[in-house]
């Protein structure tokens, strides 16, 4: 009987760092899941690329912020597949302004995503790989959750809070041998970062030691390893891919 493939959930999985971390999980003897809110032909790029590459992605249109949504989605994986070996919890918004003008919406926008989204998909697989009694959970936090950023404070407020999140969840779940671990990325070209001005970003590039900002690619590589055998013995820390931005 032939061995079950490995199960991987990305959310946020249609562009930018979501579909890197699609590209770096696929392969022959692992199926990769991954939600969209809009966009479906950035999510179908997403599969053509996997498949490319010989592997599977499968693009599943649910909202993190919602619930129901999120047990569906998990619902649906495990009826496919009855396991989920990997969970990175990508799925991310920004809506940036001065505290002094944030608008209530804009805070509840970004914490609901951003937060609320990886406590609802973090417990769904945390209730898999229970039964399993192994996985792998982790967060994409980013450097702005260790040091703060003036104009984004709801941002800010979200990606400390998935490292807090980490460290509890590690220590919950470290007696079934499921590893929860966060990453920390710097300045990553993505469309996020592509709405910024050219002078901002230069500004940006200037302060990195490695005088580069990061690819996509660079942040899935560090999600890849942390969900290796090789990273087995670590759990609830938080690995920066910064350039070394934050030292």
């Amino acid at each position: 009987m032939a061995e079950p493939k490995r199960t991987v959930v990305v959310t946020g999985g249609s562009r930018g760092i979501g579909r890197a971390l699609c590209l770096a999980f696929a392969g022959p003897d692992t199926v990769v899941y991954f939600n969209f809110v809009s966009g479906q032909a950035a999510a179908e790029k997403t599969q053509a690329f996997a498949a490319k590459a010989g592997g599977q992605a499968i693009g599943i249109c649910a909202d993190v912020a919602a619930e129901d949504q999120v047990g569906r989605f998990f619902e649906r994986i495990l009826a496919d597949t009855g396991r989920v070996d990997v969970l990175v919890n990508n799925a991310g918004i920004a809506r940036d302004g001065l505290i002094v003008r944030m608008k209530a919406g804009d805070w509840d926008a970004v914490l609901d995503t951003n937060l609320k989204g990886a406590f609802f998909c973090a417990r769904s697989a945390a209730k898999a790989m229970i039964r399993q009694r192994s996985g792998r959970i982790i967060m994409i936090s980013s450097i702005i959750g260790v040091t703060g950023n003036a104009g984004q404070a709801n941002y800010a407020a979200a990606k400390a809070g998935l490292i807090g999140l980490t460290k509890s969840l590690a220590k919950e779940l470290a007696s079934r041998s499921i590893t929860v671990n966060a990453v920390a990325p710097g300045y990553i070209e993505t469309d996020m970062t592509a709405e910024l001005a050219p002078k901002a970003k230069e500004a940006m590039v200037a302060r990195i030691p490695l005088a580069r900002a990061g690819q996509p690619a660079d942040v899935a590589a560090a999600a890849v390893f942390l969900a290796s055998d090789q990273a087995a013995y670590i759990t609830g820390q938080v690995l920066h891919v910064s350039g070394g931005l934050y030292i």
